[in-house]
Formats: structure tokens, sequence, C-alpha cells
């Protein structure tokens, strides 16, 4: 089985119809870990000769990461990124580059969490490392 049909059986399987423009976004984000801005998707697509419009690339990412394919991160109030890992890990974002590295849940230990709303549990911890280059001199 071709990585098109792969993608193709996994949306179904999902309940996603999977279009062609689906299948396309589909391609270049769940066949290796990978991280990403909806802008980046949209300009692949675009230098590859696909016919995508932004409220597509954006629409898709939201379908997918309400069923699981992808994992939303907020970088910033300004950025979101994608993550085609979605198991429970951390991440190191680069402010001036804009990288994303994983980081597993091994490599960052939380001692403690703090007192919960009532009638609550906590679903995950989600960390992320801010970086910047260090200062000259």
């Amino acid at each position: 089985m071709d990585a098109r049909e792969r993608i193709t059986t996994r949306l179904v399987e999902l309940g996603i119809r999977p279009t062609a423009q689906r299948v396309q976004i589909a391609l270049l984000i769940l066949d290796r870990p990978c991280h990403f801005s909806a802008d980046q998707i949209l300009g692949t697509l675009r230098r590859d000769g696909a016919s995508v419009s932004k409220a597509t690339v954006y629409n898709t990412l939201n379908l997918f990461s309400r069923h699981g394919l992808v994992r939303e991160i907020a970088v910033d109030p300004e950025r979101l990124m994608y993550d085609s890992t979605t198991n429970s890990h951390h991440h190191v974002y680069n402010v001036e580059t804009g990288e994303l590295f994983d980081v597993s849940a091994q490599e960052l230990r939380i001692g403690k969490l703090p007192a919960l709303p009532r009638a609550t549990q906590a679903e995950s911890v989600e960390v992320i490392v801010k970086v910047r280059p260090k200062p000259a001199g």
C-alpha cells in the first residue's frame, strides 16, 4: 500500500471525507514527524502547483486536530504550530528562528501540579521552553 492509499484509509477510518486537498495536506504532514504552521503548508502546496486556499488549509488542520491526527501548539499569542507527533511530549521553541523541537516526556520531570479546580483532573501537561540565541560578548 502506498502513502496515498495509507493516508486515505486512515482518514476514512476516522470519518474524514478524503477530498483531494485533504489528502494532499495529509501527505505533507502525516508520513513523518514534523512541526509546521498553516502558512508553511500553504506555501509548500502552492510551490508544488496545488490550487488551494488559505481557508482550506486552516479548516483541514483544525479538522485533523479535532480527530487527533495533529496537535496544536500555541508557541506565542500570534502563532499556532502543528505537530504530527500526537503522543505526550514537550517542546523547545526558538523564538528567533521559529523552529520547534520535541522533548520527550522522560527528559522533563514535573514534580508537582498546582491544586486543580474541584471535580477536575489533569488531562495533560505540556511545557514549551522558549529559547533565543545568547547575546554576543
